[in-house]
């Protein structure tokens, strides 16, 4: 949309919320519309609220929003923004879907935050798009739809489909977008009243370091961790990964004793049962298939170490999700 016709028409944007969405999520993609109309002296950009039942949504901090306008009427909006939040993994509403797949064929800009991702997955229209999604559900979509090319990029914005990984990082998708539309100027503007001195680009990380999360100063320990991590499906022996990390096995056991007070195979299988644990509460994959993801030879030996972990076995976790 051109500069002179936003002048006439404000580019509209329409946020379709989910039970349980996430605030911080919601408001990194809203405000800087605000703050760009604000600073234009004119509505640049115009946003209304939707729910699929017209009725009113509680976020996941339990702040209620009424919707401002009924869904039925969304071909007036120039764009659609799902925003969803915990327990998007459950929802199988094929008319959502269809109704996604609609809006997909009309070159409307559809987008989502967060866990957003998840449905248009469902929906289909993922297809030969780059997409995110936040961090802790990368694996879990990847092993879903192993079809999708799932990045670990802040946002990406693939054809009129975009997907943002959540959290803050929907602003500096926004500000993407409106220095698409409306120049950069404003959008530095925007960055500087949001105290965001930095406009992050999409492929900067989602996550902090390892070193920095965990508090590692010993390089062949945060190694060995990522080696780890990178093989969760495919679980290698400590002697793998004492080589890998140019180190002797013995200074590996010393190391995670040192620091985690748990032997490098401890600390590797907790790794492989959280990875279980999040695609068990995240998805619907079977728990044949989860032992697999996570490199266990049988369920019942998935299952054993899971309970010894949890204190559930895993389907009676499951069951008590659902």
């Amino acid at each position: 949309m051109t500069r002179d016709r936003q002048a006439s028409h404000p580019f509209s944007i329409g946020f379709l919320l989910f039970p349980n969405f996430a605030m911080l999520s919601f408001s990194s993609v809203i405000e800087p519309l605000r703050i760009a109309n604000r600073l234009s002296n004119e509505p640049v950009y115009h946003w209304e609220l939707l729910s699929l039942n017209d009725q009113a949504v509680i976020a996941s901090n339990g702040i209620s929003f009424t919707p401002s306008l009924p869904v039925s009427e969304w071909r007036q909006l120039d764009s659609l923004i799902l925003v969803a939040g915990l327990g998007t993994n459950l929802i199988a509403d094929q008319s959502l879907f269809k109704w996604l797949r609609e809006i997909s064929r009309s070159n409307k800009l559809l987008g989502s935050t967060s866990t957003g991702s998840i449905l248009l997955a469902k929906a289909g229209v993922l297809k030969n798009k780059r997409c995110t999604i936040h961090w802790e559900d990368q694996a879990n979509l990847q092993e879903e739809y192993p079809e999708l090319i799932v990045t670990h990029e802040l946002f990406e914005i693939s054809g009129n489909i975009m997907t943002c990984s959540g959290g803050t990082a929907g602003l500096d998708m926004m500000l993407s977008i409106i220095e698409n539309q409306q120049g950069s100027d404003l959008a530095k503007k925007i960055a500087e009243q949001c105290i965001h001195p930095t406009i992050r680009s999409a492929h900067e990380m989602q996550r902090m370091p390892i070193e920095e999360l965990l508090g590692i100063h010993n390089p062949a320990l945060s190694t060995s961790i990522k080696i780890m991590q990178s093989h969760i499906e495919d679980p290698i022996n400590c002697d793998s990964i004492a080589q890998m990390a140019n180190i002797s096995n013995r200074q590996l056991q010393r190391l995670f004793k040192d620091k985690f007070s748990l032997t490098p195979a401890a600390y590797y299988l907790r790794l492989r049962l959280e990875h279980g644990d999040n695609l068990l509460r995240k998805t619907s994959m079977s728990v044949l298939n989860i032992a697999t993801a996570t490199g266990f030879s049988s369920t019942s030996h998935f299952s054993k170490c899971y309970r010894k972990q949890y204190g559930l076995s895993p389907r009676e976790q499951r069951k008590s999700i659902s």
